[in-house]
This record gives C-alpha cells, sequence and structure tokens, in this order.
C-alpha cells in the first residue's frame, strides 16, 4: 500500500513514517527540506529494507504544490493514503507569494489543492492532521486571512486547524458511495520544534507531562491508516485513536461547503 505523507522530514510525520515502513507499507515522504528527508529515508530503510521515494515541496507556494501533485501522478497510477500532516505556527504575521495569510494556505489551502488534485488516484483513505486548537476557531470563510478581523497567532492558527476539521467534513460528503474515507486527528502537544518561541512549547519541553513524543503523536495517525477505524468513521475528527466530540464550528455541513468553495476560488 502506497501512503503519501507531508511534513515527513521531521516530527509526527518522520514517527509516521517509520511505523508504517516498519509495518511493511510503502511510504513516500514529502518535505520542503531534503537534508532532512535524507535522514528520514535513512530511518525508514533500517525498518524495510527499501529506500523510500522522497519529494520537495514548499507550501507557501501554490505553484510547487500543483507541481507536486503533477510529480505524484505522474508516479503512482495509485495512492492508497493520502496524509496530509505539514503545517506551520507562527507569531509574525506574514503574507504567501500567493498572497495569502502564511499560515491559512500551509495548513489548509496547500493540502485542499494537493488532495483536489489527487482524488482521482486516492484509493482509501486521507487523513489530515488537524489539532485541539480548532475548537478556538472562528472560521470566516469570507476572510481566511483575516483580513478584516483582528489577528493574533493563536487565533489564525484555530482557524486553520478548524478549516482541517471543516474540510474533511465535505471531503467525506464528496467522497460517500466511492469507497474512499476521509478523518483527520489531534495529535496532542509535541516535543518538537513547532511553535517555537511560544509559551505553550516552553511549557511542553520543560514542565513534565505536558509534551507527548513525537511517536505518541504519530499514533492515532496510524492507527487511522491501519485500521478499520480509517475508513468507518468518515468526516469524523480522532483523538487518542478513537473518534471524539467536536463543536459545531468543526462539523457544520453548511461552513463545510462554505469553506470549500472559498478555498476553490482562493487557490484559483
Amino acid at each position: 500500500m502506497i501512503n503519501v505523507i507531508t511534513g515527513a522530514s521531521a516530527g509526527i510525520g518522520e514517527a509516521a513514517a517509520v511505523e508504517l515502513a516498519g509495518r511493511g507499507r510503502q511510504v513516500v515522504l514529502v518535505g520542503r527540506n531534503q537534508e532532512r528527508l535524507a535522514g528520514v529515508s535513512a530511518r525508514v530503510k533500517e525498518v524495510s529494507g527499501s529506500v523510500p521515494d522522497t519529494l520537495t515541496c514548499d507550501y507557501t507556494s501554490l505553484d510547487d504544490v500543483r507541481r507536486l501533485a503533477g510529480e505524484l501522478r505522474s508516479r503512482y497510477d495509485r495512492i492508497d493514503v493520502l496524509v496530509n500532516n505539514a503545517g506551520v505556527m507562527s507569531t509574525e504575521r506574514t503574507r504567501t507569494g500567493d498572497g495569502h495569510e502564511t499560515m491559512i494556505q500551509v495548513n489548509h489551502l496547500a493540502p485542499f489543492l494537493l488532495t483536489t488534485l489527487l482524488l482521482d488516484r486516492v484509493g482509501e483513505r486521507v487523513i489530515t492532521t488537524s489539532s485541539m486548537a480548532a475548537r478556538s476557531g472562528n472560521l470566516d470563510p469570507a476572510d481566511l486571512s483575516r483580513e478584516r478581523r483582528r489577528w493574533s497567532g493563536w487565533l489564525q492558527y484555530g482557524d486553520s486547524k478548524q478549516a482541517n476539521a471543516l474540510f474533511t467534513v465535505e471531503l467525506a460528503r464528496r467522497l460517500s458511495g466511492t469507497g474512499v474515507s476521509a478523518t483527520c486527528f489531534h495529535p496532542g502537544v509535541i516535543k518538537t520544534g513547532f511553535a517555537s518561541g511560544t509559551f505553550l512549547m516552553w511549557m511542553t519541553h520543560h514542565i513534565p507531562g505536558v509534551g507527548r513524543t513525537v511517536e505518541q503523536g504519530a499514533s492515532t495517525l496510524v492507527h487511522l491508516a491501519t485500521h478499520p477505524d480509517g475508513t468507518a468513521h468518515p468526516g469524523r475528527y480522532f483523538a487518542n485513536s478513537a473518534p471524539a466530540r467536536a463543536p459545531r464550528g468543526m462539523t457544520d455541513p453548511g461552513l463545510a461547503r462554505d469553506l470549500w468553495e472559498a478555498s476553490e476560488r482562493a487557490v484559483s
């Protein structure tokens, strides 16, 4: 089974890739940094005996996402599992060359574009890394970059993670009856370099019991990629390898459709 994993050069993406490869899956590693991908590739070879394909992509460029989709389409007639895991959190507001606020593009618009470009190749599952931060999201499909609302790093991050959950809801609806399922999950607060410089990550690294290991964070991703739960609960949000309750803002089908349409316009 071919498993394409974005954000595979570090963190839970790396941990999931190594675990899945050890279980006999063919993993395709996608990341921004070729040198780091090479290190993950070596770990995958150690547990699987084979060298995985590695592809680079910069999610701050939608053209680069289109290039990545083209490369994947040329290499694989079927992708069994597509894992949208790449993400970013920043306390500084920046804008991509495509004109979008960076977090909403990297965390939502880029994986949205990649998924829609590959959808006819996906054979079984689409898994997206969301977050419990989605519960604090206040997403406005007409203002994805928060141009007309107060901006802060955590507010925008919450919106982007809410977008991941809503994307999953609408994707599952569109895939109904095709045999392909879409789910998303919360990995927990992980001891990595993600969101470096924030007080939350300082606590994660310095207060015992606050942060989880990358392997623990990747466990739900691996569960959704390998367990029947990954197809039995389309559109659902998972935490700790089980379906979890989510507020209306993460499950509203009308808002999910509005977001899908706004995302189509944003990446066109």
